[in-house]
């Protein structure tokens, strides 16, 4: 067996008997993470620290995720702009410890009205932006291109509806409140 096996097997054998269940519940995390448009090493990292009933330094959590310190401390540095990961102390230590927000529901509430609800407002200026272009050319034109300046003026007003009914939606989420399907439907095409 090589050195870098062995060792390997040691770290292994060493490891508590619940570490694989962590280990797959943070790739999991990391891969929905991910999906989301963040690094997945936020969601791993997260993760380890949800399922710690203790907070965590930065040695520990590259240690038990086999990531660089420094993959760490910039991952840790985005979950804390986040509100996901909050840095605390403990009596007598120096290092900095990290502890997760464990209320998922507070998370993804902000992640919807950091990201989400911006996103949806951009859209929908650059609609409206998209509309008085065409109100101001529309005049200049004639015969076809005027018919397909009206055309399009059309369907750019039925996208705007839609990015008001997102967000609705989105601000429905981060109130927490019951969301009614048909408050949604007020966007649907008709030809």
């Amino acid at each position: 067996m090589s050195t870098a096996a062995a060792k390997q097997q040691e770290l292994n054998d060493s490891q508590p008997l619940w570490r694989e269940a962590e280990l797959r519940a943070a790739d999991a995390m990391g891969q929905l993470m991910e999906f989301w448009g963040f690094r997945r090493h936020m969601g791993r990292l997260w993760t380890v620290l949800y399922l710690s009933p203790a907070p965590m330094t930065t040695a520990e959590l590259s240690e038990t995720l086999q990531l660089s310190s420094s993959a760490v401390s910039l991952s840790l540095g985005e979950l804390v702009r986040w509100g996901a990961v909050r840095k605390t102390w403990l009596p007598g230590e120096r290092k900095d410890f990290y502890r997760a927000e464990s209320n998922v529901w507070k998370l993804l509430r902000r992640v919807y009205e950091r990201r989400e609800l911006n996103l949806v407002k951009e859209a929908s200026d650059a609609f409206l932006d998209a509309q008085r272009f065409l109100d101001e050319v529309r005049n200049q034109l004639g015969g076809r291109d005027r018919q397909r300046v009206d055309y399009m003026r059309k369907r750019i007003s039925r996208l705007s509806a839609l990015t008001k009914t997102g967000e609705r939606l989105v601000r429905l989420l981060v109130a927490g409140r019951v969301l009614n399907p048909a408050d949604l439907q007020s966007a649907e095409e008709e030809d």
